[in-house]
């Protein structure tokens, strides 16, 4: 099928230009503008391939060159009917004339069909994803919001993705309030274990009362800094006063206590590109809706949807639940969940179309911060996040109540701290809100047991306790205040302050001590409730006066606070597995 002339918005589609090498045998992709082919492997493509070339028309004459149509189509080098390039050079070999130079290996670029390519989904409200190509990198837009962390990293990754409400732009017109900067209309962190095995998704509600930090924001060259603000609704951590994405990003750190890695951001249009290119997203209603505001009207039962009713879809909250924002939330990750699905299955990674589609819609729709500002940073994180296996990745929501200060007309709403801080704790130590396959697990639950045997045992009586507190927290007069806990609260009499720990803050608390130490390892374990990674056993004897070493790190949250993270998440938050294909919102 020629692909010249398509008048296709943007050039040519590159799912048809597969083109026959007669030299190799083989099919070639070819999408740059000197006609220099993409090598495939196997000798026929996944999609349907343009026919080989046909014989000149008589000996040695040249194929006639097509006259580009109107309408936008353009020529491409070395493509059939072009009269030049590869195709004329075949038709000489075909009769005796001279072959043509080898091309040069080295300019040949690899295309790589596979799932490590498929990453991070996104969306305005979400996620979408998608597979990246160097074409593509002139597509994606990127803001440098004075943090430039590498696109992968050996720890856990925390990708922020933001789905801004701005209307303004391709796309982005027509839903009320015309011409917005757009706010963080939708922030969801996904957290990539350190060993990927699992990934949890925070959704963070919009409508969220916080407090918003000082960012220092670059524009036309200059930095300056936004000035806080303290009780406000967390969407305004974007757009509000000028504020950029890296406003966001040191909000959510300062709510969740995790590191964010990188962020991306996306908006109205996104949505309605991506679920077209992987060709509509399932849903599912446990009743009719008819929502006159977002525009969604849908029956009871399954739907596939794209286009402006997927927009509509993660839209809507007047016709489902209790028309507020976290029944808005249930239905976005419900989507987001089907979106990964369709990505990573068979029928989107063997269209060769498609996958085309999805790259230039999620590139088109694409702002991230610098470290991952190129088609070849993302296309390495996604390979990395494409690890985590879909039966290991929840959805859940950052645990909220009415904002008692609002009476009984609530718009707003305030963080359950109780529940949260549990889940956040949960999430900084890779705690997996869905149960992990064990064969992908067994080497660390065999390391975990043996460190875990060191919390089993008799336990020392507390007075018999010796230990010297340093602070690595970060937090000032931690070690004292720690040190008064024990003695009066714990009867821990014989503990003592170390002061500032050397070479300054700590990740993590640590707990070193002696074997013939083990039973007062054990009591000091319990009272603080230290996780059994806390716990460090030295080799050799300690003198029968010698103290243990606590050294408090930035997981210490305070004295009588356990340090470890529950092993199961907090009753009654919400949350959905993205496997999880029984859903129905209503």
């Amino acid at each position: 099928m020629d692909a010249q002339g398509r008048g296709r918005a943007g050039g040519i589609d590159p799912a048809d230009q597969w083109v026959f090498d007669p030299e190799t045998g083989s099919y070639e992709l070819r999408l740059d503008h000197a006609g220099e082919p993409v090598e495939a492997s196997g000798n026929s493509p996944s999609a349907t391939p343009s026919p080989a070339p046909r014989p000149a028309a008589r000996q040695g004459a040249a194929a006639p060159r097509q006259k580009p149509k109107p309408g936008g189509g353009r020529s491409v080098p070395g493509q059939r009917g072009t009269g030049g390039g590869r195709r004329a050079g075949a038709a000489k070999a075909a009769t005796g004339r001279r072959k043509p130079k080898p091309k040069k290996t080295t300019k040949k670029k690899a295309l790589m069909w596979t799932g490590g390519t498929v990453g991070v989904l996104l969306v305005v409200t979400s996620v979408g994803g998608y597979l990246l190509y160097q074409h593509f990198n002139n597509n994606i837009d990127k803001i440098d919001v004075g943090i430039n962390n590498d696109a992968v990293t050996k720890g856990p990754v925390n990708i922020l993705v933001i789905g801004t409400d701005k209307r303004s732009g391709d796309g982005n017109t027509g839903y009320g309030d015309d011409g917005s900067v757009g706010h963080a209309d939708t922030t969801l962190l996904f957290h990539v274990s350190e060993d990927r095995t699992n990934a949890t998704a925070l959704s963070i509600p919009r409508d969220m009362i916080t407090d918003i930090p000082d960012c220092p924001t670059k524009k036309g060259g200059t930095t300056r800094t936004i000035r806080g603000s303290k009780g406000v609704r967390f969407n305004e951590s974007l757009g509000q006063e000028e504020r950029d994405p890296g406003c966001t990003w040191r909000t959510v750190e300062q709510l969740t206590g995790l590191k964010v890695t990188h962020f991306m951001m996306a908006d109205f249009n996104a949505v309605k590109k991506l679920s077209s290119a992987v060709g509509g997203v399932e849903v599912c209603l446990g009743k009719d809706i008819n929502d006159p505001k977002s525009h969604l009207k849908l029956s009871k039962g399954r739907h596939e949807i794209q286009g402006e009713d997927a927009l509509a879809f993660v839209r809507t909250r007047h016709s489902v639940g209790f028309e507020s924002d976290l029944d808005r939330i249930k239905l976005q990750q419900q989507f987001l969940s089907s979106m990964i699905r369709k990505m990573k299955s068979g029928d989107t990674l063997s269209n060769p179309k498609k996958l085309y589609n999805l790259a230039d819609a999620a590139t088109q729709s694409l702002t991230v911060d610098t470290g991952i500002g190129s088609v070849s940073k993302l296309t390495a994180l996604a390979k990395e996040l494409s690890k985590v296996n879909l039966k290991n990745i929840t959805f859940a929501t950052v645990p909220v109540d009415d904002n008692p200060a609002e009476g009984k007309n609530h718009k707003t709403v305030v963080l359950n701290k109780a529940k949260a801080e549990p889940l956040f704790a949960m999430v900084r130590q890779d705690v997996s809100l869905t149960e992990v396959k064990e064969k992908e697990k067994k080497a660390q639950e065999e390391a975990d047991a043996k460190q875990a045997a060191l919390l089993q045992g008799p336990k020392a009586e507390p007075a018999t306790v010796r230990v010297k507190v340093f602070n690595g927290s970060g937090r000032v007069g931690a070690a004292g205040e720690t040190v008064s806990w024990m003695q009066n609260s714990k009867g821990m009499v014989r503990t003592s302050n170390g002061g500032n720990a050397t070479g300054g803050k700590k990740d993590k608390t640590l707990l070193e001590f002696a074997p013939n130490q083990a039973d007062q390892a054990r009591r000091l374990a319990e009272a603080m409730g230290l996780p059994a990674d806390a716990l460090k056993q030295t080799e050799g004897t300690a003198a029968p006066t010698a103290e243990m070493t606590l050294t408090l790190g930035a997981d210490f949250k305070g004295a009588g606070t356990p340090v470890a993270a529950p092993d199961k998440a907090p009753e009654g938050i919400q949350k959905i597995e993205a496997d999880d294909d029984n859903i129905c919102a209503k």
